[in-house]
């Protein structure tokens, strides 16, 4: 007889990572032995982090961003995989996602050290090539080279791989549901005990207060959001995002409050999201639609907050 909602045990784990939080809830019968799968999701965002970190100079991405030009590294698939799918979301956003964008990061302080002017004004001045231009990548090989000096960043990208991971881990534990995430960056595997959807709140766009401004019902599908209002630096009285504009070598001056993307993989949404928040609502929104993403803008209107949705998933269902 099939166990019911009642005979569950209801599961919240959650652990240090990546500066931030991971998170999983699930529901299992009360003779499964969690230990061991918490173990296991706590060792594969660690092994993530341990790869992609630049706050770890011995991390898998900072030894591959010292090393010299023309060099080949070799470096573990996970890492591999990051690199391509960025590389990848590069190419299809023009540059917009750009994953070669460590020392802008680091210059405007979002990195491991604080911001500093000299820094900033290279950056700003710099001219960077796309990282899908100068890096290349042996896939079969497990080695990647520069063919320029560039600095390169996950951030964009590596949590949303993080999340992916969990829930590897949970299908490899039989976990048929599950509510996974790493920060803003959620994934739902598979439906709650009772058969309903995972509910996912879409956050205000407020950097005083935590609050919905939408709510989503998810089965099988990952979500991530890209904003201003959580890290940010303030120059002159204004409030710049933390998204870095690859034309310009610096946060992005025009942006969106934040962008939300829903995709199959959290990878996914995680760097579209990004790329979306560069490219701004109306070429943001036209992509989204080309790619048939589904994506929500959210831009400041004086006091107001105006929603642009984009696909199925997002728009208004009739009462």
């Amino acid at each position: 007889m099939a166990k019911t909602f009642t005979d569950l045990t209801r599961h919240a784990l959650n652990g240090a990572t990546m500066g931030t939080r991971w998170s999983a809830l699930f529901h299992m019968p009360a003779d499964f032995d969690v230990a061991p799968a918490e173990r296991a999701m706590a060792q594969a965002v660690a092994d993530v982090d341990a790869q992609m970190s630049t706050w770890n100079a011995d991390s898998d991405l900072m030894r591959l961003n010292a090393a010299p030009t023309d060099v080949w590294v070799d470096l573990p698939a996970a890492l591999m995989a990051v690199l391509e799918a960025g590389l990848q979301v590069g190419r299809a956003s023009d540059g917009a996602f750009d994953i070669a964008m460590g020392d802008a990061v680091s210059a405007w302080g979002f990195g491991p050290e604080a911001a500093e002017e000299s820094r900033i004004r290279a950056a700003l001045s710099a001219t960077r090539p796309a990282a899908h231009d100068v890096l290349e990548l042996d896939t079969a090989g497990g080695r990647a080279r520069k063919h320029a000096p560039v600095s390169l960043d996950l951030n964009g990208i590596a949590k949303g791989y993080g999340v992916d991971r969990l829930a590897e881990v949970a299908r490899a534990f039989a976990i048929p549901g599950a509510l996974l995430a790493i920060d803003g960056e959620l994934r739902a595997l598979g439906t709650q005990p009772d058969g309903a959807p995972w509910t996912v709140a879409i956050e205000d766009p407020d950097p005083l207060a935590r609050k919905p401004c939408a709510i989503l019902a998810l089965e099988d599908a990952a979500i991530a959001t890209s904003g201003d209002y959580r890290h940010f630096v303030e120059v002159g009285g204004k409030r710049l995002s933390h998204t870095m504009d690859p034309k310009r070598g610096g946060p992005l001056a025009h942006a969106p409050a934040s962008v939300t993307v829903v995709a199959d993989t959290c990878m996914a949404a995680d760097a579209w999201a990004t790329a979306l928040m560069v490219k701004g609502r109306l070429e943001g929104a036209r992509i989204a639609g080309k790619l048939t993403l589904d994506a929500l803008f959210i831009d400041r209107d004086g006091d107001r907050l105006r929603k642009t949705p984009v696909g199925p998933l997002f728009q208004p269902r009739p009462a």
